[in-house]
C-alpha cells in the first residue's frame, strides 16, 4: 500500500509531568520512547490506606494537586532520571531523594500518602464525574484502571491542536481553553485555515514527528473535571467541560502510542500518513 504523507503543522509546544497530577515543565525538546516522553508521569502519590493513585480526577479528596509543581532538577541527557524537585504551594521545596518526602507530602496533603517511583502492576485512581447533561455518568465517583507499569490514564502520549483549542474558543468566548487546561504532551500548530477537531478524523491515522518519531493515534481524549478545576490564574469554569461536552462529546485531543522513538524538538514538522 503506498502511503501518502502529507504536512498537517508543527510542533508548538512540548510539555511534561513528572509526577502525575502536579504542574510540569515545558521543554524545547525530548526524547520519546514507548512509554512516551521520556521523565514523563515518572512518579506518583498513592493514598496510604487505599493504595489508590492520587490524582486530580477526584478533586473533593485531592483538592490541591495543582497546586504543586515538578521538575527535573538536571537535564535528562541518559536514561537514568535524575531527582525531581517538588515546589509545594507555599513555595517550599523537596527533592524526590530526600527520604522525608512522603512525610512532607503527607503533612501539606492532609493525609497518608506514600510517594512512588515506578510501578510494577496496573493501578487504580478515582474519578469524579460532574453532573453535567452528555457525561456517561454523573455526580458518581468510579475506580479507573490505569494501564499495567505506568502512571498514565490511558495512553502514553496526549496531544492537542491549536485548530480545536480556536474551535472552542469561537464557541464559548468567555472561557480560557488553554493548554494547560488539558495537560497535553505535545501541542500542534495547525494551518490558520484548519477549522473543527481535525484529531477526530486520525483515528489509527501515523503522525511522523521531525525526523526520527512516528506516533499512530489510538483514539480521542474524552475530557473530564480536571479541566474546570483552577490553576495558577485559571479560574474554576465548569462549562469548559459542558462546551466540550455539547460540541464534541467531550473529546478534546487525543491519545498516540509510539511507533518509532527519537528526539522531538519545538518547531518540527508534523506529518500524517494515511493511505
Amino acid at each position: 500500500m503506498v502511503m501518502d504523507v502529507r504536512k498537517i503543522g508543527s510542533v508548538a509546544s512540548l510539555h511534561r509531568y513528572p509526577v502525575k497530577s502536579m504542574m510540569g515543565e515545558e521543554l524545547n525538546a525530548t526524547k520519546v520512547g514507548t512509554r512516551g516522553f521520556q521523565g514523563d508521569r515518572a512518579f506518583a502519590i498513592a493514598d496510604a490506606e487505599t493504595g489508590k493513585i492520587a490524582s486530580a480526577k477526584n478533586p473533593s479528596k485531592w483538592p490541591t494537586l495543582f497546586n504543586f509543581r515538578a521538575i527535573f532538577a538536571e537535564p535528562l541527557n541518559g536514561d537514568a532520571l535524575p531527582p525531581v524537585r517538588i515546589t509545594f504551594p507555599d513555595g517550599s521545596t523537596v527533592s524526590t531523594e530526600d527520604k522525608s518526602i512522603a512525610t512532607r507530602l503527607s503533612s501539606s496533603l492532609g493525609k497518608p500518602v506514600r510517594f512512588l517511583k515506578g510501578t510494577t502492576a496496573a493501578g487504580t485512581l478515582e474519578e469524579y464525574w460532574p453532573d453535567i447533561d452528555g457525561l456517561a455518568r454523573r455526580d458518581v465517583v468510579t475506580d479507573e484502571a490505569m494501564p499495567a507499569e505506568t502512571f498514565f490514564d490511558l495512553g502514553m502520549i496526549h496531544l492537542i491542536t491549536t485548530a480545536t483549542l480556536d474551535s472552542f474558543r469561537g464557541l464559548y468566548p468567555e472561557g480560557r481553553f488553554e493548554p494547560r487546561r488539558f495537560r497535553p504532551n505535545l501541542v500542534i500548530q495547525t494551518a490558520p485555515d484548519s477549522k473543527g477537531f481535525p484529531e477526530n478524523e486520525w483515528d489509527e491515522k501515523i503522525l511522523a514527528i521531525g525526523s526520527e518519531v512516528k506516533i499512530k493515534i489510538t483514539g480521542p481524549c474524552g475530557r473530564c473535571v480536571m479541566t474546570t478545576l483552577p490553576q495558577g490564574d485559571l479560574p474554576r469554569d465548569t462549562a469548559i467541560l459542558k462546551t466540550a461536552v455539547r460540541h464534541n462529546q467531550a473529546r478534546v485531543g487525543a491519545y498516540a502510542a509510539v511507533l518509532q522513538g527519537g528526539v522531538i524538538k519545538a518547531g518540527d514538522p508534523v506529518q500524517i500518513e494515511t493511505a
